[in-house]
């Protein structure tokens, strides 16, 4: 061997300190930058507290013996596992721009202030988004399309957008937890080796009591609307939707497309993308008007306006100007450009997850909590406990969904517990929580698309808070816990020996 060749350094397992660093300056920096910055912290210094972060651990991952290569590696690892969440924020911010342009979101904010009584909003506004996230199977198409109409007509009639957030979100949530379409629901149960109905089966005990508590609490939400409905709405704007838009149902074929796109199972990206440019050719002869108010190009031929009208609405948004400040703020919003700092909060929270995963730091604060749970309440609080702290820590809702499951299943399996309790788990306090999190892919993403910080629609989200406490209960009180046949014990499923590597 030459002289001049380097001997690889030797690697050592993470100590608690090291696991401990990273997650600490991660809640030291995310807490100082809500601290100074409230509201705004998403727009930058979030984004900043969490790439500080990311690079501390880096350090912590060299000092132990790892080289830059490996830790590039899991960072082009994880940034790879968001590229499809990608895709769907910058087609979900063309979809915004061209709907509004096209007049969908005006007209179901029209007609929705004609049909729904303020007092019934909320209620309403988690039924429908239920029924939609039932039927599609994706929160985040949900959010994306209805949730932004429902949350701009809360607007319009002087009722909390906040509640109404919570109300998209809650609803959202319960299609992508229980429907069959859905890929988290899909993939909780192939983690854990549970047949797809058994598994939907076994979420309904948790997922019908949390969302008969969230209707509930909507209805009592709901019941003060109707003063500050009279005093905003009136006569004149709904007359200003007319004299801006030709108002008709045919205005919401691109939802209608959306809708069958998504049942047919049509990859989300290209189908909300497919929506978008059909809303953007509609509105060349639906809402030739609406073109020439937002491209003031007299000299440009008809179909190159259309085009550029379109091509702008999808990169930059769509912007009007009709005088009334609530018809503005709705519809003046919308494209790929309007993602960016939700991709940029994204990129930083899953890297940042990754690390602590690939290098063991996680799994070193993990497995005391295993260690301790010694009885089936307890490893259920552990479970909800590690979902919740990835959901945290690591920013997306997949390893909050997948790192439990490969922690806990061996446990589960050696006292008896049916994999399908973890499953039910996992979903409960994994996906579910993940939008309560403003650095979290999903907080991050619902801020982004229904125009409400996490923080102000977290309290609202009354299904997200709800299911999770019932899956503890369950735990706690023994009740609906199905058990299997002991499995016999192996040295690999040791969790004090993986504690020593």
């Amino acid at each position: 061997m030459s002289k001049s060749a380097k001997t690889p350094r030797p690697v050592k397992a993470p100590s608690y300190l090291d696991a401990l660093l990273p997650i600490v300056t991660l809640i030291l920096l995310v807490g100082s930058s809500v601290a100074l910055f409230g509201l705004e912290a998403v727009n930058g210094p979030l984004q900043v507290a969490i790439i500080i972060s990311t690079m501390i651990t880096a350090m912590v991952i060299l000092k132990n013996g790892h080289s830059w290569e490996e830790v590039s590696e899991s960072g082009r690892k994880g940034i790879a596992t968001i590229s499809g969440a990608i895709f769907i924020l910058f087609s979900v911010g063309a979809l915004i721009g061209t709907w509004n342009m096209s007049g969908t979101i005006p007209t179901m904010v029209y007609y929705g202030i004609i049909m729904i009584t303020p007092n019934w909003f909320y209620p309403i506004a988690f039924l429908v988004c239920v029924g939609v996230s039932l039927s599609i199977g994706s929160s985040w198409t949900t959010a994306g399309t209805l949730g932004v109409g429902l949350v701009g007509l809360a607007n319009m009639l002087g009722i909390s957008p906040e509640i109404t957030a919570g109300a998209v979100i809650s609803g959202a949530y319960v299609g992508d937890k229980i429907s069959p379409l859905s890929e988290s629901t899909v993939l909780a149960a192939q983690l854990n080796g549970v047949e797809l109905y058994k598994h939907i089966r076994a979420q309904l005990w948790t997922t019908i009591p949390a969302a008969v508590i969230a209707l509930t609490g909507f209805i009592l939400l709901g019941l003060n609307q109707h003063s500050a409905f009279d005093a905003t709405i009136t006569n004149n704007e709904l007359t200003r939707f007319n004299e801006l838009f030709h108002i008709t149902p045919w205005n919401l074929l691109p939802l209608v497309f959306l809708l069958a796109l998504s049942v047919a199972k049509v990859p989300a990206p290209l189908a909300i993308m497919c929506s978008a440019l059909m809303a953007g050719i509609m509105t060349s002869f639906m809402q030739p008007q609406v073109i020439e108010r937002f491209i003031v190009e007299p000299d440009l031929a008809s179909p190159l306006l259309a085009i550029k009208a379109a091509w702008l609405a999808m990169a930059t948004g769509f912007q009007e100007n009709s005088g009334i400040e609530q018809i503005d703020a709705l519809l003046s919003r919308g494209g790929m450009d309007s993602m960016l700092f939700t991709i940029w909060l994204i990129i930083g929270a899953v890297t940042f997850g990754i690390m602590v995963d690939d290098f063991g730091l996680l799994n070193k604060l993990v497995t005391p909590l295993l260690l301790r749970a010694r009885t089936v309440g307890k490893l259920f609080t552990s479970v909800v406990a590690t979902a919740i702290g990835l959901n945290i820590a690591a920013g997306d809702q997949y390893i909050a969904l997948l790192l439990p499951t490969r922690l806990y299943r061996a446990e589960f399996a050696k006292r008896g517990l049916a994999p399908e309790n973890l499953s039910r788990i996992v979903s409960d306090a994994g996906i579910v929580t993940s939008p309560l999190i403003p650095w979290n892919s999903c907080g991050a993403y619902m801020a982004a698309v229904l125009g409400v910080s996490t923080m102000a629609y977290m309290p609202f989200a009354i299904f997200n808070i709800a299911a999770p406490l019932i899956t503890l209960a369950l735990g706690i009180t023994g009740f609906n816990i199905r058990h299997i046949p002991v499995a016999a014990p192996s040295e690999g499923d040791n969790p004090s020996r993986k504690a020593v590597e």
